[in-house]
C-alpha cells in the first residue's frame, strides 16, 4: 500500500532527512520519502498492515525531529 500525507511547516530539508530515516527504520514500512520541496511525505507498506498504529508512530517520530510540522492524515 502507497499513501502520501500533506506535510504543514516542515522547516528545513536536513529535518526531512531525518524524518526519513527514522521512518524507514520501522519494521511495518517499505519504504518512505519525505519531500520538504513539495512538504509531501509517501509511505510504503504491506497491504495489511494497521495504518493507525503505524501512523502514530509516524506522527511521534516526526514531532520529535519537527515539533511544529504536522501531518495532515486523511
Amino acid at each position: 500500500m502507497k499513501k502520501v500525507f500533506k506535510l504543514i511547516d516542515l522547516d528545513c530539508a536536513n529535518c526531512a532527512a531525518k524524518m526519513e530515516n527514522a521512518i524507514k527504520e520501522l519494521p511495518e514500512v517499505d519504504d518512505a520519502v519525505v519531500s520538504f520541496m513539495t512538504q509531501k511525505m509517501t509511505i510504503k507498506t504491506a497491504d495489511d498492515t494497521d495504518l493507525d498504529t503505524l501512523m502514530a508512530k509516524v506522527v511521534k517520530i516526526c514531532k520529535k525531529v519537527e515539533p511544529d510540522c504536522e501531518i495532515v492524515l486523511k
